[in-house]
């Protein structure tokens, strides 16, 4: 049994990733996976062309390419942020359906070389959505307000984000 600063895995199911078996430091490859998100009916973005970020003990945080987000309902947001892995964030808006969000989507226009691949490209945090889709499936959003990750049927945690794991 591990120490509660590095909880047990879960045994992955058939079909499954371990987020203990993502690397760290993170890294990005492309996805294999239609992501989808709907508000109210209206389409925000639909991508089989996305680029997945992973790190140890989260699950994926999705990159789409801006031809597969409906752009019209982004504004950019000031606000920035530091990874240390990726660089600096800039953060995004998203208006739509009477609803706003304020940073609820981000990019990294600059990205380190290790993550060119998803310069401009945005990812979402899934919370403030009404459906999220990785593959036709809901997915729940990454324990925590920190991070933006997407659990589906496809990962076994545990994940990142909740009570008592910030050392993880």
């Amino acid at each position: 049994m591990r120490s509660p600063h590095h909880p047990e895995p879960e045994t992955p199911g058939p079909g499954q990733e371990s987020v203990w078996d993502y690397p760290r430091p993170a890294i990005c490859e492309p996805a294999t996976r239609r992501i989808q998100i709907v508000h109210r009916g209206i389409t925000l973005a639909d991508s089989s062309a996305a680029w997945r970020t992973l790190e140890t003990s989260h699950p994926p945080t999705y990159y789409l390419p801006p031809a597969d987000i409906a752009m019209e309902w982004l504004s950019p947001n000031p606000h920035r942020s530091l990874c240390e892995w990726k660089g600096q964030a800039h953060y995004w808006n998203v208006t739509l359906a009477g609803d706003h969000f304020a940073a609820a989507a981000w990019s990294y226009p600059a990205p380190t070389a290790a993550f060119a691949p998803i310069a401009g490209m945005i990812a979402f945090y899934p919370e403030p959505f009404e459906r999220c889709l990785v593959d036709g499936e809901q997915i729940s959003p990454q324990p925590g307000s920190f991070y933006g990750g997407w659990i589906s049927r496809f990962e076994a945690g545990p994940f990142k984000g909740g009570p008592g794991s910030r050392f993880w």
